[in-house]
Formats: C-alpha cells, sequence, structure tokens
C-alpha cells in the first residue's frame, strides 16, 4: 500500500509538479495545525499563555531537527 502511495506522488510530481507542492503545503499546514491542536489541549489546563502551544511545538521540532543531524 505505501509503494503505491509513494509511486503515487512521485508519479504527481512529475507530470503535475505545481498540484504536488501545493498537496505538500497543505498536508504540513494541516500537521502544523493538528499540533497546535494538541498542545493547546495539554497544556490548556496549566493556564499558560496564549502562545505557549506555538512554543512547544517549535521547540519539539527543533529537537526533533537537531536529533536528525546527528
Amino acid at each position: 500500500m505505501r509503494g503505491c502511495v509513494v509511486e503515487h506522488l512521485r508519479r504527481l510530481q512529475v507530470e503535475k509538479p505545481v498540484v504536488f507542492w501545493a498537496v505538500v503545503l497543505l498536508g504540513f499546514f494541516v500537521a502544523f495545525q493538528l499540533l497546535l491542536f494538541v498542545a493547546g489541549l495539554l497544556l490548556g489546563p496549566f493556564g499558560l499563555p496564549a502562545w505557549a502551544p506555538i512554543a512547544v511545538v517549535l521547540a519539539g521540532l527543533v529537537i526533533v531537527a537537531r536529533r536528525q543531524q546527528r
């Protein structure tokens, strides 16, 4: 199943690059919004400021990026 999806995405990237990058951008946007929503749910009861979920998500992304560089 996964190989089929990857093959379809590669074909889409070659045949219709604008659609491919629009799908990738939409995917990143939806994933980031979902992470913010989950962080907001987890941090909500602590009475932290509204920017706290954004800071937690960005810090988590930085930690993941640094670990992948090693």
